[in-house]
């Protein structure tokens, strides 16, 4: 659909730009809508978002493709915010990867990562993150390139390595991602500025930075080194659940509620003019 095409334009000429932004952390259409009225260039997704939000679970890699693609398909018809999601390992192996692009990009998604963890998580591997194998991560990345029908959507090489393996590693696999034609490197745990630069130094395309150490947090820093979005993390459901929680609970106990939402703000995020005026042209006798 057009209307998708030009949201991942505006990805890319977020990628594409000089400057390091932070998306939005999102999780369904009045999130992502407050967002865009905000003014933030662009949103994420994230599987752990998801899982709370759709499933009441923690981030374990219980969600299914159909039901994470579903959820990144009402932000998407709700709003006009390109949306970054976080695909985790693709759920399976690289055919499923495949699938995992094919239904996320019929969702309106405007950039998706395919992640080299080895998730679920193996019996026996409850005490710590692992990585696939170079070759099976090159094998996902590929099938996600591959399995693209608009040239626009953006195909994020997502990897660990910094923080499991070392930059050494990390460097490596860097490499190869971008060597496979993917279009932008989304690091996770880079631990350190020595970490970031040599890893900068191993590719030329855009990267995408999240759960990095204290001291990569200067945007200025970050976009030398072609660092353009930085993720700070997913306040915004935790803010919610806690406003929910303290409202019910003051609601129950008959104490005074904490600040609510105004009318103006709830008939903006619901967009209540608009339907108001297709009631008016559709609905009425007039």
């Amino acid at each position: 659909m057009a209307q998708w095409s030009e949201r991942r334009r505006r990805f890319r000429d977020i990628l594409q730009g000089d400057i390091c932004l932070s998306p939005a952390s999102v999780y369904d259409p009045m999130t992502a809508r407050m967002a865009e009225d905000i003014g933030y260039e662009c949103g994420i997704l994230a599987g752990s978002t998801a899982s709370m939000t759709v499933l009441g679970a923690p981030d374990l890699i219980l969600l299914t493709l159909t039901e994470f693609a579903d959820q990144a398909r009402r932000i998407s018809r709700a709003s006009s915010l390109p949306l970054l999601v976080d695909a985790d390992h693709g759920y399976g192996n690289a055919l499923n990867v495949m699938r995992t692009v094919e239904e996320l990009e019929t969702a309106g998604v405007a950039a998706l990562s395919i992640e080299d963890t080895d998730l679920p998580p193996p019996h026996g591997a409850a005490t710590g993150a692992r990585l696939l194998s170079l070759k099976e991560g090159l094998g996902k990345v590929k099938a996600a390139v591959s399995a693209k029908t608009d040239p626009d959507l953006i195909v994020c090489g997502r990897t660990s390595t910094a923080k499991i393996e070392g930059t050494d590693a990390c460097c490596e696999r860097v490499r190869a991602y971008s060597d496979a034609g993917c279009d932008a490197i989304f690091l996770v745990g880079v631990p350190d500025r020595k970490a970031m630069e040599a890893i900068s130094e191993a590719t030329a395309l855009p990267i995408i930075i999240g759960s990095a150490g204290p001291d990569l947090k200067d945007p200025e820093y970050l976009s030398d080194l072609g660092v353009r979005i930085r993720l700070t993390g997913h306040k915004t459901i935790a803010a919610s659940m806690q406003a929910a929680y303290a409202t019910l609970r003051a609601l129950r106990d008959g104490s005074e509620t904490p600040p609510l939402a105004s009318a103006e703000l709830m008939r903006k995020t619901l967009r209540q003019d608009d339907y108001d005026a297709w009631i008016s042209a559709f609905l009425s006798d007039d």
